[in-house]
């Protein structure tokens, strides 16, 4: 059983900074691939970013220069800097565990980008 737990959603003025965190527990190997997707109302869920275990990372085209990815193996973690916010950034934000051919999800947590 894998869980996914994340933190550091809230309200934020439009050009604010946010650090979004998930720690996974469970049946965790080594080579997986963290990552963080968000879902807009009425929206499909998309991919933010991801990370494998090796560092290898992958942006939406919507985050590039503005959001970075990073983890800590050691930790289980993954971490989602978000700057320069705008208010299309709104969401439900998601954190997203792939091991084994297998897809986890986290409960979720809200980003809200207004003045």
């Amino acid at each position: 059983q894998v869980q996914l737990v994340e933190s550091g959603g809230g309200l934020v003025q439009p050009g604010g900074s946010l650090r979004l965190s998930c720690v996974a527990s469970g049946n965790i190997f080594r080579d997986n691939t963290m990552g963080w997707y968000r879902q807009a109302p009425g929206k499909q869920r998309e991919l933010v970013a991801a990370i494998t275990s090796d560092g290898i990372t992958n942006y939406a085209e919507s985050g590039k220069g503005r959001f970075t990815i990073s983890r800590d193996n050691a930790k289980n973690t993954v971490h989602l800097q978000m700057n320069s916010l705008k208010p299309e950034d709104t969401a439900a934000y998601y954190c997203n565990l792939i091991v084994r051919a297998r897809a986890y999800w986290g409960q979720g947590t809200q980003v809200t980008v207004s003045s």
